[in-house]
This record gives C-alpha cells, sequence and structure tokens, in this order.
C-alpha cells in the first residue's frame, strides 16, 4: 500500500533485486511502486515502460509534476534536471501568441495629429516592349511588342475608424506598373494605393483647397498614376510594316499636400480653460477625455456619442478652452478655433464660480466672430456649469438677467439637472436637420 495513499504502479522486478533498467535507463528503486496524480485508475507498469519508449529519442526523461516517481526511485546522475511530461496526457496546452495591448483613449489622443505634410508619388507606367513573333515556317511574323501597364494612383479615402492624422505617413509611392510582354501581352497595372484619413480633413495644395473630405465615403485621387509605354506592335503602320520603335512609362505626378483635420461633430462645446467642459462631456457619454482641477488641461479636441432612446445620435464636440486674443493665435487659439467650423450648432459653456460668468459669454462671440464671420450666429445654447457652489447659484439670475436668454443651469460633478441639457440637444439638433433637408442636403449621421 502506498504511505502517500496515491495511486500506485507496481512494477515487476525480480525478488531481491534493487535495480531496474527499463529501455537502455537505470533506475535505483527503494519501493517497487510508482505514484502518480489524479489518474484515476490502477496503470500497469507496460504503460509506463511504453511511455519511455516514446522518450527514447530524447536522450533523457524525468517526470512531471502530473506523474511522480516514488521516493526510491532515482534518476541517472547524466539526466537533466528539467522536467519532461511521462503522464498520459498527449501534450501540453497550447499556449496563444502575445496579442498587442490597445491604447486607452488618453493615449490615443496624447499621440493626435491634426496637421499633416505629405509627398505623394504616382507610380511609374511599365515600359513598351519592341519584339516580332517568332514561328517555324513563318519568315514575316510582324511585331508584337505589347504595351506597359498604366501606374497605380494615390488615393485618399474617409474612414469614420480613423480619428486623427497620425497614421499617415510623410511620403507615399504608388505601385508602378508592369512591362509589356512578347505575343502582345500587355502589363498589369499598378494597384491602387488608398491613404485612410479622418473624417473633415481639409485637403491643400500651397494656400489653395483643392477636396474637403467632410462625408463618410468620400475619395480624392492625391496623385495620378504614370501612363504605360507603347510596344512595337502600336507602330504598325501601311508605311512601316517591321517598326523597332517603344516608348518607356511615364513617371507618375509628383504633389506636395497639406492635410488639415477639422473636427467634425454635430454640437460643439465652447468655454474658457477650467470651465468643466470635459467634465460635462464625461457625464453625458462615454468619452473619457482628462479630467483635473488647473486649465487648458484639455489639448486635443474629443468626441462624445450622445445616444438616445430612439437610436438617435448625437456627436458633441470638447473644444480646448479659449483665451482672450484667441483669433490672433493666441494661446493655440487658431488650432482649437478651427475645429469649430464644423459644428453645427454651439454649447457655450460658462463658469458660474467667477465673479462676473455673463463676460464669458460675450468674450467667447467676439473671439468666434473674429475668427469667422457669423461663427457665433450659430444655433447655440448657454450651459451655466458648476451651479453645485453656493456662490455659483446666486450669480444664476443676474447671469440670465444680462444675456437676455435663459441659462441651462447645471452641475457635471453632481449631474444635476443634466436632463434639460439632453433635451435641448436633442431639439437644436431636429431643428439642423429640418433645416438640412429643406436645402436638399443630407444631414450627418454618425
Amino acid at each position: 500500500m502506498c504511505p502517500w495513499n496515491r495511486l500506485c504502479v507496481p512494477t515487476a522486478n525480480k525478488p531481491g533485486s534493487h535495480r531496474q533498467r527499463v529501455d537502455g535507463v537505470t533506475l535505483q528503486r527503494a519501493w517497487p511502486w510508482v505514484c502518480f496524480y489524479g489518474l484515476g485508475a490502477m496503470i500497469p507498469s507496460r504503460l509506463f515502460s511504453a511511455r519511455l519508449r516514446l522518450l527514447e529519442g530524447m536522450g533523457r526523461w524525468t517526470p512531471s509534476t502530473q506523474a511522480v516517481l516514488g521516493p526510491g526511485w532515482l534518476l541517472p546522475q547524466h539526466a537533466s534536471p528539467r522536467l519532461l511530461s511521462v503522464s498520459c496526457a498527449d501534450g501540453a496546452k497550447h499556449q496563444e501568441p502575445r496579442r498587442k495591448k490597445l491604447l486607452s483613449e488618453k493615449q490615443l489622443k496624447r499621440h493626435f495629429v491634426d496637421h499633416r505634410r505629405v509627398l505623394v508619388r504616382g507610380g511609374r507606367g511599365g515600359d513598351g516592349v519592341s519584339c516580332f513573333h517568332s514561328e517555324p515556317r513563318k519568315e514575316f511574323g510582324g511585331p508584337d511588342g505589347g504595351d506597359g501597364g498604366n501606374g497605380g494612383h494615390v488615393i485618399l479615402r474617409v474612414d469614420q475608424q480613423v480619428k486623427s492624422l497620425a497614421s499617415v505617413l510623410s511620403r507615399y509611392q504608388g505601385f508602378d506598373g508592369e512591362d509589356g510582354g512578347r505575343k502582345n501581352c500587355f502589363g498589369r497595372n499598378g494597384a491602387l494605393l488608398y491613404i485612410r484619413v479622418p473624417l473633415g480633413t481639409l485637403v491643400k495644395e500651397g494656400h489653395e483647397v483643392v477636396a474637403d473630405l467632410s462625408h463618410p465615403g468620400d475619395e480624392y485621387v492625391a496623385a495620378l498614376g504614370g501612363a504605360g509605354g507603347k510596344g512595337n506592335r502600336f507602330f504598325l503602320a501601311n508605311d512601316n510594316r517591321a517598326p523597332v520603335t517603344c516608348t518607356p512609362g511615364q513617371p507618375g505626378q509628383e504633389r506636395v499636400l497639406f492635410l488639415e483635420l477639422k473636427t467634425v461633430a454635430h454640437a460643439g462645446m465652447v468655454g474658457f480653460p477650467n470651465a468643466g467642459k470635459s467634465s460635462l462631456l464625461r457625464a453625458i457619454s462615454n468619452a473619457k477625455p482628462t479630467v483635473a482641477s488647473y486649465p487648458f488641461t484639455t489639448l486635443n479636441p474629443h468626441v462624445g456619442i450622445v445616444h438616445y432612446e430612439d437610436h438617435q445620435q448625437i456627436a458633441v464636440a470638447d473644444i480646448p478652452g479659449l483665451v482672450r486674443g484667441a483669433h490672433r493665435n493666441r494661446g493655440l487659439g487658431c488650432a482649437f478655433l478651427r475645429h469649430v467650423e464644423r459644428c453645427r450648432f454651439l454649447l457655450f459653456v460658462v463658469d458660474l464660480s467667477v465673479p462676473e460668468p455673463w463676460t464669458q459669454v460675450e468674450d467667447l462671440k467676439y473671439e468666434l466672430e473674429k475668427y469667422e464671420e457669423g461663427l457665433s450666429a450659430r444655433p447655440h445654447a448657454i450651459v451655466a456649469n458648476k451651479v453645485d457652489l453656493p456662490e455659483a447659484r446666486a450669480r444664476l439670475p443676474r447671469l440670465q438677467a444680462r444675456l437676455g436668454q435663459k441659462a441651462i443651469a447645471l452641475s457635471a460633478a453632481t449631474g444635476e439637472n443634466l436632463e434639460e441639457l439632453l433635451l435641448r440637444l436633442k431639439d437644436l439638433h431636429e431643428e439642423h436637420v429640418a433645416n438640412e433637408l429643406a436645402r436638399g442636403r443630407q444631414p450627418l449621421r454618425w
């Protein structure tokens, strides 16, 4: 009986023998059995020997943690201490390859790029071939050189999964066309090279805007591929029955383009630094922008999606904080203001904790109007944030009296009165959809 109360496999040793040789391996024993963990049945010693024969080509063997030799079975001195499985398991568990760790939203925004200079060059066309048909008993076969293939174009394509220009390289080369061949075989055209850009990308060549990719699926041919060369078959004429002329392929078009990203969203939250725009976006959507108690926490725009019960979705953009003089590019004002251009309606976020909060609305409208005429006149709503503070609630009546319109008083930190903002946001979106349809244009669908 096994003293450790485990399943034992008796060995067939001769009486009085203290050594056993199995397939050329000498084992020293103290007890005539071997212990196994969790096998659930008695295993004859011939199965144990058969397992050793399978490992004979390995040169050495040792038991695994599931098959433990008794304390009397000692390994030979030349055996490696590394464990090899001798249990009934078919093999080790399959180890899945390590996957690349996904970047968080904070890490993605750290590499946010909204402008890029790109050199694009179309593919070169394939060369034409000069050759003549060769066939037995046919002396004058004639020219049969094929034309070269055209070079591939370089195309910019909008991809809604791309949120930044960080993945766009600084140089792109199109695919070249193949050369022509014998027997009037034309070369293969170069494949099209697509560059994925985010929605709202503006393409400029110098100071001229050449494309505005503001709708899903929009494409723009950035560089044309070169034309393929002509083979000598192309130059066959009545007065020239054996032409030897062939032309090389043309080089592709080369251009230097400037890509500029303007965030596309339904609503844009505009306010001074530390007004609580990022906290408000976290409260009404699943976006996770960085929130801290110091100004200029947000340096890149964030877009959050607000979901409604009727499967309606509204995109809200958190524009980085503006300062006085932003239209003169003070405090990176122009870099922030260009993201407001694509917003259909605005949310002016006001900090009620400052002594005179109504001056913030006046200053924000002034900066927007100086940057682009008519930008401040777009449909908007005024949001008075931080109403949970005692001194802020006392300034609310005076704010509404100065502005002459109702302000939505809420607290992004506590979630107070967020329902009124969501209802007002939905009303602004419905008005925008109605105006777009009246003009015969398709409204933005996120």
